[in-house]
Order: structure tokens, then C-alpha cells, then sequence
């Protein structure tokens, strides 16, 4: 019993990195003060409207910009008031038989951007997890209705039967078996290991080729009808009769294909509709208490995260309040030179242990743990009663769903049926129509409203009291495939950037709904997240106001021989220095730094304005919400040259347009700075304008690379032209207003 005293989880502190963040904090925010002062101060000084003096406009325009990300910079701080970090003893748990059971539900859409073979994988590693079978079940949610993904889940539950003893029998770590065949871990020496690992593998391909078989005489009818098909429930059995295999089954979770049904006419909510589907089908089959949410290319990379988020749900000080654990999300397909910034290295290794220091992270949309109860209106208490009436008008008219919901606080007492026993109402449940006058999507399951359902559902569940914690272990838990071309990447954070949006535009904004609901703190990091892309209004004027400015010969920044020169020097070299100092002490290089703010910056001019854009249009009713899976199919080409370190800049016009005519607007006020400078000197007024164009095209290299280069990747002509046009056309623009302003005044 000596163990049973001894804590399940230790949450830690480091009292210095509190100490150098709160520090910073305090000086950093006292210049800025000072620069908002002095920009403030413009407006009642009698020589604003001068010659030789920017216009009240430009003056204005960088007034807000600085005041915009001053208050960004604000709100960012509640992130790094207090991280920690946490330690999970998963061998301090109670025994096999006093665990409690666990629902996996897997999210795929397309068979050919999100390839079968992989998407098993992932169910397979699920399947494999360090878990009693017996209190495992996994469901995937196929969205394009494929018979191709159904015939490979009956393979993978095939091959699945071979796979699971053979990880229990030689302790295998790596439980996705095309990691494993691939990494080829290294196993101590054990009888037969060596043979029997021959024959899996031989089984293994036999898995792909059937699968890929398939798809090969199939291929028209698996990408028919996927907007437009029926719903299709099946417990999986496989295709085997092997005796030898059939006396595995009962080591063997469950397995279950749900493809809800979808019809043009009916809004599909996207993901957050397919794990409301999944959310009630598992509940009336298994209804297990927790659940764990994963995307179908993110495999379990270490089988002991299941007994890892049970640690902090079991734990009677933590379990009461506690909706989900959150696990980072880490991708095998990083290069050294991670030149898009695909490993999201600061949401993962910083933002969110900030927020574990407050009220807990945000969901991260894959790899968390969610006790089933908190996605439920209000947790339902033993001995508690309801009317059937009111429980229909929010769960919906299934009275096998509710009985479900009902004794959702009972779920370890065996009182219900033998779970994979499949009612009528599984389908029913699974229909289009289903959810029409419920609160699904509004109080119960994971929110509609937004693309970034992951986002939308943490900020309710915490508003109404849930707590969540972060695990952050130094295996990681998951692995995935992250984008590695430009242009999956810049469609990809477009529609993040929109579905952060749309929560910061709607009646649920942050700013207002957070704060009488949650700590002001963690109000803060929502709205900071939530408004995260408008960085794109101070960033464009940042990009062209100052350069515009410099290219006339107008100041717009103190003077070298001014104090507040140096302040703005401390301010700019600050934040550069902090965001260093927190690359560094996460483990990574300079390379990653610099990499991090050349990617914040073409996502400041591109995604975050388009997503802003497409969020606007989204609430006021001009457009509908769209969701695109981004493709998990790596083309060699643009794989070799990520791996190259070289930026593949095939992509849509309307991304390249704005990112090459701001370089090429920085690169003519730089040199038209410098040669003005030269010839009428004044460098004291204008070196601020010329070290802020130097800096955008040492970021901007690629792009000014991409210009010149000859291959595939580069630049097109065209849009060479038509950014330069733009560019020119900002110029004649900021010229014609400073005419207009010295003529009339």
C-alpha cells in the first residue's frame, strides 16, 4: 500500500525563469510607455504639419501600429507570469483491473490527401497502447464515406492480431510498425525475437499491399460520393480465420469504422461535427469515461501516454476539476535546418506551459486525454434526476444515448451492456438531421462556430471552471507529419488564423465573455491567441510606412543624437534578445531563431490578413467557413529542397504578392535612403528607417533569392512583375501625399 501514499504527478517551477520573465516584464514595459508618450506627444507639437516632418497620417498610422503590438506584447506576458512543467509515475498506479477504460477517436477526411496505409498506422498504434485491452477501444471517423478506408480497417485489425503480441511479447516501444520497421529499434536479444520479427514484417507487407491493391482497382469508387453518402457503423472483425489468431481476439481491443452520414444540403461542422458523431456513438457502444482525441497521421510514438494521462485524472487533488491532458504534438519529418518553422516549436515548448502555470492549456486540436463528462452540459451527479424531455432538447431524441448519459458517473461499475454491442440507434446517431434542435456543438460536445474547434472547445470548457494540465514527458507521446512546403504551410496557418478569428469576432470573444468567467490572466492568453492574427494590421504598417517615409526623405524616428533613439534601439534589440534567450534555453539554435521570425513575418503580410479577412466575411454571412486537410503526401521534389534548406515558393500569387513587394519595397527605400544620405546627408534622422529596411531584407533573403534563382521553386516572372507594380504603386502613393501635404498644407 506503500505506494498508493505516494503522489502520481509533481508539478515544478523554475523561481528563475519567473524571475528573468517578470524582469523583463518591468523594464521592457517602461519603454514602451515612453515611446507611446513620445508618439502621443506628436499630436500637440506646432511643428506636426511642417516640411520636413511626416504627415499626421503616417505619423498616426505608426502611432497605432506600435500601440498594437505594445498591447500584444501586453497580453503575451500572461504566458510567461508563471510556466511550469509537470512529471507523471505511471508505475504508481492502482492495478490493471482498477483503471479505467479509454475511447480512442481518430478524425480522416480524404483518402488521398491523408493516405490509407498511414491512417492505419495510427489506428494500429492506438490499438498497441500500454492499456488492458479489454479498456481500449478505438473508432475512426472516415469523412469521405471510403470504402477504401473501411477494407483497410479490416486489414489493420488483421494484422493488428499479430502485432499487439508481438510488442507485449519483446517489450517493443515503437508501437506504429511502419516506425518500427523503419527505425529498426533495438530489442535486447531474446528467443525467437529475431524470427518472429522476420515474420511481422512479412505481414506488415502484406497489410500495405492489400491495402494499396485495393486502392489500386478501386481508386474511382473510393473518392466517390464524399459529401453525399449514408451513415455506416461496424465493429470490426477482420478477415482472418486462423485459429491460432482467433485465440488472440480476446486480447484484442475494440475496433470500430463510423463514416457519418453527409449530405450537401446539411453543414458538416467539419472536424468538430465528425468527434460530436464519434462522441456519441462510442456512447452508447463503450461510453468509456476518458477519451483520447488524435488526427489520423499522428501516431502513439510511446505506448505509456494512456497510463502518463491517468496519473493527473486519477489523482483525487487534480480529477474533480480536471477536463483534459494535453500532450505536445511533435513531427518525424523535421529537417535540421527547419526553414518553415514546421515543429511549432514556441506554442509547444512555450505558450502552453505558461497557460499549465494558470488554469491549464488549450486543447492543441490532437494528443489529449478529455474526461467524456466535461464535453456534457453539466456533470451528471449519482442520484441526480432529470426530465427525459429536457435532456432530449440538448442530447437529442436517442433514448439509448441519454440512458448512457445518465449514468455516466457509473461507468466503472459494470452496469452497462457488454461493450461493442451495437444498438439500432448507432446510425440514427450518425445522421445529418440528428443534431437539429440540441445543443450540440453550443453546450454539449466540442464547439461549431469556428474552424479551430480545438481552440473554441478549450476557452468554454475553462469558462465554465474545468482545469487542464500540459505533460510534456522528454519522449514524445505522439508523432506526426508536419507541412514541409510553403504553400500547405500558408493554407494550412490561413486557417488557423481564421478559426482564432472567428472565436475573437464573435459573442464568445475573450476580451469580454473571459474575464467574469476565468483568472484575468488566463483571459489574457485567450485573447491574445484569439486576436493573434490581426499582427497583420501593425506588421504591414510597419512594412511600408517607415520605408515609404525613408525613401522621401522623412523621419520618422527620433534622431541618433536623441535619448529616445536609445529607447527604441532597447525596445527593438529586447525583443529580439528575449525571443533568443527562449530558443536557446529550449535546446535549439540561432538557425531556429532566425527561421522563426523570417516565417512570423511572411505569415504577418499573408496568413493572419487572410485568415482575418476570411473571418470577417465568415461572421457577417458573405462567405461560408471552408476547411481543406492539409496533404500528408510529400512530393520528393519539395522534399528535397526542404531538406536543402531552400524555400519552394510554389504557391498561390495571392500569397506571393504581398510577401515580394514588401521586400521589394524595403529594397528601393534602402538604397534610395542610402544614396539620399550620401548626397544630402541628414544619416542621424533617417539611420532608425534604414536599420529597420536592413534588417526586413536580411530576414527576407529567401524571397530575395527566390528572385534570381533558376529552378522550379523560384520566384515566377509574373509575380516578380506584378509585386513590383505594387510596390512601385505604394511609392507614388506615399510621394504624391507628401506633395499634396508641402502644396496645401
Amino acid at each position: 500500500m506503500e505506494h498508493r501514499s505516494r503522489p502520481l504527478n509533481l508539478c515544478h517551477v523554475d523561481p528563475k525563469l519567473i524571475a528573468v520573465n517578470r524582469a523583463h516584464m518591468l523594464i521592457h514595459g517602461a519603454a514602451l510607455l515612453i515611446l507611446i508618450h513620445y508618439r502621443a506627444s506628436f499630436f500637440f507639437a506646432e511643428e506636426a504639419s511642417s516640411p520636413g516632418q511626416p504627415t499626421t497620417l503616417a505619423w498616426l498610422i505608426i502611432f497605432l501600429g506600435e500601440l498594437m503590438l505594445s498591447l500584444t506584447w501586453f497580453l503575451h506576458q500572461a504566458f510567461r507570469w508563471r510556466p511550469m512543467s509537470r512529471t507523471a509515475f505511471p508505475k504508481r498506479l492502482p492495478g490493471d483491473g482498477e483503471l479505467p477504460s479509454i475511447d480512442v477517436l481518430v478524425c480522416t477526411a480524404d483518402p488521398d490527401k491523408e493516405p490509407t496505409v498511414a491512417v492505419m498506422n495510427t489506428v494500429i498504434s492506438a490499438m498497441a497502447l500500454d492499456y488492458p485491452p479489454e479498456k481500449l477501444h478505438v473508432y475512426l471517423s472516415d469523412d469521405g464515406g471510403s470504402l477504401l478506408t473501411l477494407h483497410g480497417m479490416r486489414e489493420a485489425y488483421d494484422f493488428a492480431r499479430r502485432w499487439l503480441p508481438f510488442c507485449k511479447r519483446f517489450g517493443i516501444k515503437t508501437r506504429c510498425p511502419k516506425a518500427y520497421f523503419m527505425d529498426d529499434e533495438d530489442v535486447s536479444a531474446s528467443v525467437g525475437y529475431e524470427s518472429e520479427k522476420k515474420e511481422v514484417k512479412e505481414k506488415y507487407e502484406l497489410f500495405e499491399a492489400h491495402i494499396n491493391g485495393y486502392r489500386n482497382r478501386n481508386y474511382g469508387e473510393s473518392r466517390d460520393g464524399r459529401q453525399d453518402h449514408p451513415s455506416t457503423i461496424e465493429v470490426i472483425h477482420g478477415n482472418s480465420s486462423d485459429e491460432v489468431v482467433q485465440a488472440d481476439q480476446q486480447q484484442m481491443p475494440l475496433l470500430v469504422y463510423v463514416s457519418r452520414e453527409k449530405r450537401p444540403s446539411y453543414p458538416h461542422n467539419f472536424k468538430a461535427g465528425a468527434l460530436n458523431v464519434l462522441l456519441r456513438v462510442s456512447g452508447v457502444i463503450s461510453n468509456s469515461p476518458y477519451v483520447l482525441v488524435l488526427d489520423c497521421d499522428m501516431y502513439c510514438n510511446d505506448p505509456s501516454s494512456a497510463r502518463r494521462a491517468m496519473c493527473f485524472h486519477l489523482d483525487p487533488t487534480l480529477s474533480p476539476s480536471l477536463s483534459f491532458v494535453q500532450f505536445p504534438q511533435s513531427f518525424h519529418n523535421i529537417s535540421k535546418n527547419d526553414i518553415y518553422d514546421s515543429k511549432i516549436r514556441s506554442p509547444f515548448g512555450t505558450l502552453l506551459c505558461g497557460m499549465d502555470g494558470l488554469q491549464g492549456p488549450l486543447i492543441a486540436g490532437t494528443g489529449f486525454y478529455i474526461k467524456r463528462e466535461s464535453l456534457y452540459s453539466e456533470p451528471m451527479q449519482e442520484g441526480t434526476t432529470a426530465n427525459l424531455m429536457d435532456l432530449k432538447a440538448i442530447f437529442g431524441h436517442s433514448n439509448e444515448f441519454i440512458k448512457h448519459v445518465q449514468w455516466s458517473d457509473k461507468l466503472n461499475k459494470n452496469i452497462l451492456s457488454e461493450p461493442g454491442t451495437v444498438c439500432r440507434d448507432t446510425e440514427h446517431l450518425a445522421s445529418c438531421h440528428y443534431e437539429n434542435g440540441t445543443k450540440w456543438g453550443q453546450e454539449v460536445g466540442f464547439k461549431y462556430g469556428s474552424v479551430a474547434e480545438d481552440f473554441f472547445t478549450s476557452f468554454a470548457l475553462h469558462c465554465k471552471g474545468w482545469k487542464s494540465v500540459y505533460c510534456r514527458p522528454s519522449q514524445p507521446q505522439f508523432l506526426g507529419a508536419s507541412t514541409t512546403n510553403l504553400n500547405d504551410l500558408l493554407v494550412q496557418v490561413t486557417r488557423w488564423s481564421s478559426g482564432l478569428a472567428q472565436v475573437g469576432f464573435s459573442r464568445f470573444s475573450p476580451p469580454i465573455y473571459g474575464p467574469w468567467r476565468m483568472s484575468i490572466l488566463q483571459s489574457m492568453c485567450y485573447t491574445e491567441l484569439a486576436f493573434f492574427p490581426l499582427y497583420c494590421l501593425p506588421l504591414c504598417c510597419l512594412a511600408t510606412i517607415p520605408q515609404i517615409c525613408l525613401f522621401n526623405g522623412v523621419p520618422i524616428y527620433p534622431e541618433v543624437s536623441s535619448s529616445l533613439f536609445l529607447v527604441y534601439c532597447f525596445v527593438f534589440l529586447s525583443s529580439l534578445s528575449k525571443h533568443l534567450y527562449e530558443v536557446v534555453v529550449s535546446g535549439h539554435s540561432v538557425r531556429t531563431f532566425i527561421n522563426e521570425q523570417r516565417i512570423w513575418m511572411i505569415h504577418s503580410v499573408t496568413t493572419y490578413l487572410y485568415g482575418s479577412i476570411n473571418a470577417v466575411l465568415t461572421k457577417t454571412g458573405v462567405r461560408r467557413a471552408s476547411f481543406l486537410p492539409t496533404s500528408k503526401v510529400a512530393d520528393d521534389e519539395q522534399m528535397e529542397m526542404y531538406e536543402k534548406g531552400v524555400f519552394d515558393f510554389r504557391t498561390s500569387i495571392v500569397f506571393l504578392a504581398p510577401i515580394v513587394a514588401l521586400v521589394m519595397l524595403s529594397m528601393a527605400s534602402f538604397v534610395g535612403g542610402i544614396a539620399r544620405v550620401l548626397v544630402l546627408g541628414g544619416w542621424d534622422k533617417l539611420l532608425a528607417q534604414i536599420a529597420l529596411s536592413f534588417f526586413i531584407l536580411v530576414m527576407s533573403y529567401p524571397v530575395i533569392e527566390g528572385m534570381v534563382r533558376s529552378d522550379k521553386g523560384r520566384i515566377p516572372l509574373s509575380a516578380a512583375v506584378q509585386s513590383a507594380l505594387l510596390s512601385v504603386a505604394l511609392l507614388l502613393l506615399g510621394s504624391a501625399l507628401l506633395v499634396y501635404r508641402e502644396m496645401y498644407g
